[in-house]
């Protein structure tokens, strides 16, 4: 299986490694991978593979069979051989950004304390979807509150729960219509904040920034009423 190095680092930008699969559609596999692949509304990260007389550029990164990462290319171009030595670059400004959003977005969830129905991350724009019959009274309200809570500089952390632990917490699941992915026995939760100063702790597999600082200013955008229960809130990068 791919060993993925964005999970122990996810601001290592190049990194070395080997051409270990190619499949039948032209998607590479690589021993180890600075690449996240799309997976809970963030989407695959791009970039470029470099190696000895050869280039190829990476559109996105998408899950495989057996929890492998495959690298689709922008474009048909001369591929890398089975065993070559490659340089991985990510497209770091716009993974950075979607490390930006991403925990932005969890600090949304903690403004509005309502089941979350959907979303999807963007360079610029994203998302959430609430289960939320009326829309709130002061937007505004909600976005100054949102900017407070990024001021507050909250490191951003990882953890490890079982599955039974989690089971034992189904609190800790916000998200309505996608659950953890469970069959490794571990689960993967992010915490922004530390002990009783804790504003958020999710389960999520996503790369985040270390510390909300680095989110800067964000701006909600228009909440649409997507259905009888649900509306969609988006959040703007400043």
């Amino acid at each position: 299986m791919t060993t993925l190095l964005f999970r122990d680092d996810p601001y290592l930008r190049e990194a070395p490694a080997e051409i270990k699969a190619i499949t039948s559609e032209g998607a590479i596999i690589l021993d180890q991978s600075l690449f996240y692949p799309t997976s809970g509304g963030q989407p695959g990260d791009a970039g470029v593979l470099t190696w000895k007389g050869g280039q190829i550029d990476i559109a996105t990164t998408v899950k495989g069979e057996g929890g492998e990462n495959l690298l689709l290319p922008a474009e048909p171009a001369p591929l890398p051989s089975i065993g070559q030595h490659v340089s991985q670059k990510l497209n770091w400004d716009r993974r950075y950004r979607h490390m930006r959003m991403h925990t932005a977005l969890h600090l949304l969830s903690v403004v509005i304390p309502l089941p979350v129905s959907g979303g999807a991350i963007a360079p610029d724009k994203s998302r959430l979807d609430f289960d939320m019959p009326e829309a709130p009274e002061d937007k505004q309200a909600l976005e100054d509150d949102l900017n407070r809570l990024i001021a507050c500089n909250m490191g951003v952390t990882e953890e490890w729960i079982t599955d039974a632990e989690l089971d034992a917490r189904p609190d800790l699941v916000k998200t309505m219509s996608v659950q953890p992915p469970r069959g490794t026995g571990q689960i993967r939760l992010i915490r922004i904040g530390v002990g009783q100063e804790t504003a958020d702790l999710q389960p999520c597999g996503g790369t985040h920034v270390a510390n909300t600082s680095e989110i800067g200013i964000v701006r909600l955008g228009k909440i649409q009423k997507k259905g009888r229960q649900n509306r969609r809130v988006y959040l703007h990068l400043e």
